[in-house]
């Protein structure tokens, strides 16, 4: 099975003959390209044409950050699985309003249904969430009731809004106190974590979106524009509640990520390279978990669900079948 491959150091990556290696100032490291499917470069990395050549030709995505663990873009090959009638499809329903529409409500249900799946998991387990639960739910409400994205982007946020509330209820931990989203710079500790799982999970889905017919260009709740892949965004909200969320919860809880592992710089707080190799591995064992899918009836990975869920959007643009998100059942 191929693998992510994450890079912290600075350095050079290279292309030998039918390889790549990373070269530091402490020597190389070879890299098997046959089972790399995505490169994720958090140091300052360079490459030439040459390298940017060879894992086109090998399909390999390369998702590049900024010092601070901010996603800055991806080298994103040129798509072997091109369809021009799909595209067509996504243009068609995102021109269409009823039909943007009936999507973005998708979206955005399938976001709400996996926050509400976690604050029930918690508060199953002893934590007092039970008036948040009953307030998210009250404010998904008017979710279909929606005829216009900017009222279903407002709802979205009030959940969120809510739900985020609830994570110093369900940590209990001084050091990563939430108290409210902050992005660029994060504010605290919690805000560091989450916003650096988020950037992960949107690259993971964009590399997703790669093996399929679809293009990333074209989402339907988030706006398309000239400045960014907005498909995977919207893909993206049904899986943090049930993939970054939890990574975080559980890391903080076992102790696994502590405030050592954060620093205070000019652009702002820092996550440390420590905390980020912590991170990404977690992030690799949940990807490669699995679980029973119900319709399937058999095990499939959470990376896999990814797959799917792309799969019926596929279907659902081409009319076979009407697109309803993953939803969690624990």
């Amino acid at each position: 099975m191929k693998k992510s491959l994450y890079i912290f150091s600075s350095g050079e990556l290279k292309r030998k003959d039918n390889t790549l290696y990373f070269e530091t100032e402490n020597g190389k490291k070879y890299i098997p390209v046959e089972d790399t499917k995505e490169i994720f470069a958090f140091g300052q990395v360079t490459f030439n044409k040459s390298l940017v050549e060879f894992v086109s030709q090998k399909e390999i995505l390369i998702h590049y950050f900024n010092y601070y663990g901010y996603y800055m873009g991806t080298f994103y090959p040129r798509e072997h699985l091109n369809s021009g009638y799909m595209i067509l499809k996504q243009a068609e329903y995102y021109q269409e309003p009823g039909k943007r529409i009936k999507l973005a409500k998708a979206f955005v249900w399938g976001a709400y249904r996996n926050l509400r799946q976690v604050l029930k998991y918690y508060h199953n387990r002893g934590r007092d969430l039970g008036k948040m639960i009953e307030t998210i739910e009250k404010l998904s409400v008017p979710i279909d009731d929606c005829h216009e994205i900017s009222q279903l982007m407002a709802i979205e946020g009030h959940i969120r809004e809510c739900y985020y509330k609830a994570f110093d209820v369900i940590t209990g931990n001084q050091d990563f106190h939430f108290q409210e989203r902050s992005r660029r710079p994060p504010k605290n500790n919690m805000n560091v974590l989450i916003s650096f799982g988020n950037s992960i999970l949107y690259t993971i889905v964009l590399s997703e979106i790669y093996k399929t017919h679809l293009d990333p260009r074209i989402g339907f709740l988030h706006a398309t524009n000239f400045r960014r892949f907005s498909l995977n965004l919207d893909v993206a909200e049904i899986f943090k509640p049930i993939i970054i969320d939890r990574i975080i919860f559980s890391i903080v809880d076992k102790k696994m990520i502590s405030k050592s592992d954060f620093e205070k710089q000019t652009g702002g707080l820092l996550l440390k390279e420590k905390g980020k190799k912590t991170f990404v591995e977690e992030l690799d064992k949940k990807l490669e978990a699995t679980i029973k899918h119900k319709k399937l009836g058999r095990n499939v990975s959470y990376r896999r669900l990814i797959r799917l869920e792309l799969y019926k959007i596929q279907k659902h643009l081409m009319g076979e079948e009407e697109y309803e998100p993953f939803i969690a059942s624990w």
